[in-house]
């Protein structure tokens, strides 16, 4: 059911300079920042050879991210995103198995055009996770 590691998700202040090295030291293709007005973040992506790093930046100050950012001003590890099948059937056995989905449970757009879904932390021993229809 588990499918691949998408992405590490870091929130800052600025994610296209928090981007800037990972292309200028490790070669790393870097994308334009996209607005997600419906997650309330700004993303930019580094491409890397087995998966991507996304930065996230508060897009304005009801951002869910603002309060994260705020605590952590130089940045840190937000979410780590795993690729799932069949995003419906994996909320579904994960609920049954006892792991919370943050939100109404209905999936949204994320910031590949895929539907996403987040997971409670507390249920993934302290890291939020977001789950994507591969």
């Amino acid at each position: 059911m588990l499918g691949r590691l998408n992405h590490v998700a870091i929130a800052v202040k600025d994610a296209k300079k928090a981007a800037k090295i990972y292309g200028v030291a490790f070669g790393a293709e870097i994308s334009d920042a996209v607005p997600l007005p419906e997650h309330g973040v700004i993303t930019v992506f580094a491409t890397l050879p087995n998966t991507k790093i996304e930065f996230i930046e508060p897009l304005g100050d009801n951002s869910p991210i603002a309060k994260f950012v705020e605590r952590n001003p130089d940045g840190g590890i937000h979410h780590v995103c795993y690729e799932v099948p069949d995003i419906l059937a994996a909320r579904d056995t994960l609920v049954r198995e006892g792991a919370r989905v943050l939100g109404d449970g209905t999936p949204k757009i994320g910031a590949h055009n895929k539907p996403v879904l987040f997971l409670h932390p507390k249920d993934f021993s302290g890291a939020l996770v977001e789950i994507e229809q591969a």
